[in-house]
């Protein structure tokens, strides 16, 4: 089958850490025999590309300089700080719908995959206007509450592409309840996943005897980092413990600050961005995982959290807020700990609980491990796009 995905952004060399699940999802769909393409913005200029064996077209929008609204930072944040930028979408979604065109035009797709329908959608339905051919949708969360909060008038486009898809899919259930908001149309629920092999060399030593607090992901405000912190004070009364936060954002100045006034500096780790073999020797290394989400200022939240099942892959127990799609992962008392997001107290003892008692950290790892291999799963999710795929196509060669 020959798929096109058309997303926002897009791995621009080896090295790029965008969206590396989406990449291997790809991979994977094309070392089962499909041919995949992909359909992203350019940056800086950037032309068409191979990458890890797929085929990456991109389309201009902007003169080179400012060809930057995507791939560094959302585009939201980017729109924010720059009148240039706030009127730049504009152009991106022309030049997108044009590219869709002209590449559906030249080429025959058996599927069109639109990511992030916000603004993608405009690009899909282009790419259908070419070719009377199948969309699938995946909806991952932000848009939803992007709209719902900020962006009302855009209601019909969210409502527009959920229908006109021949399947909509959304990563957790919390999506998808979001999307029923706007279309009442059948959902697949099918999230995505990561699966991180073992470290080459020893984990990472805690410093001492100190316990390992684990947190990875971008620092900005959604991930309530800061929650975490200061309940970071309060565990330190009965237990010696340290905080490594890895990931890097516009919230890590404030969040040293906060470090500092709350006297537990020098037990915060800031690695920042680190190499894949560090992120391995990290998991390896922690004693517990924490993703203490929140709903930011512009009401988003985690769509599902990934990070989670990194962590499972290792056994290290998790606990989390009780938010969004994190609740597709972390069953209560079975595969991590669920806290009220933002409530310190509670967080505080639940990692206190978890450092102070071995058994109850070695059967929460064991059953998040078994989660991942018996629910998330690379090859129980191919198995599920390609079920999805199948139906969609089925609808292009049923009689009109």
């Amino acid at each position: 089958m020959r798929i096109l995905h058309i997303v926002t952004a897009f791995p621009r060399q080896a090295d790029d850490p965008i969206a590396p699940w989406l990449v291997e999802l790809l991979t994977r769909l094309r070392a089962r025999g499909h041919e995949i393409d992909v359909l992203a913005s350019s940056y800086r200029g950037l032309g068409d590309h191979d990458h890890r064996g797929l085929r990456v077209h991109r389309f201009r929008y902007f003169p080179e300089r400012w060809e930057r609204l995507t791939h560094e930072e959302t585009a939201p944040d980017r729109m924010r700080r720059s009148p240039l930028y706030a009127v730049m979408p504009l152009f991106f979604i022309v030049g997108g719908m044009r590219r869709a065109w002209q590449l559906t035009r030249r080429e025959r797709y058996d599927i069109i995959h639109v990511h992030w329908p916000m603004p993608m959608a405009l690009l899909g339905w282009a790419a259908r206007r070419a070719r009377r051919t199948p969309m699938v949708t995946t909806f991952y969360g932000i848009e939803l509450r992007w709209v719902q909060s900020r962006l009302p008038f855009l209601r019909w486009l969210i409502r527009w592409a959920a229908r006109a898809s021949a399947q909509a899919v959304a990563i957790s259930t919390y999506t998808a309840r979001e999307l029923r908001k706007f279309a009442d149309v059948p959902i697949e629920v099918i999230p995505y996943t990561a699966e991180l092999a073992p470290p080459s060399s020893p984990p990472l030593d805690a410093r001492g005897a100190e316990r390992s607090v684990l947190f990875v992901g971008r620092l900005i405000e959604r991930k309530g980092v800061g929650h975490l912190i200061r309940a970071l004070g309060t565990v330190r009364r009965q237990t010696a413990v340290r905080l490594v936060l890895i990931g890097d954002g516009p919230e890590r100045p404030r969040l040293e600050q906060l470090a500092r006034d709350a006297g537990v500096a020098a037990h915060v780790d800031f690695r920042g961005r680190v190499t894949d073999e560090e992120l391995r020797r990290s998991y390896a290394a922690a004693d517990v995982f924490v993703l203490p989400s929140v709903f930011d200022a512009r009401q988003d939240t985690e769509g599902l959290g990934v990070v989670l099942l990194e962590a499972m892959n290792y056994a290290v127990p998790v606990i989390a807020s009780d938010i969004g799609g994190i609740t597709d992962i972390v069953q209560h008392e079975h595969t991590g700990l669920l806290v009220a997001p933002g409530d310190e107290t509670a967080l505080a003892n639940a990692l206190t609980r978890v450092l102070a008692d071995p058994s109850l950290a070695r059967t929460l790892g064991e059953s998040g491990r078994r989660l991942l291999r018996e629910t998330f799963s690379w090859d129980r999710i191919v198995d599920r796009w390609e079920s999805v795929y199948e139906r969609a196509a089925a609808t292009a060669r049923e009689p009109s």
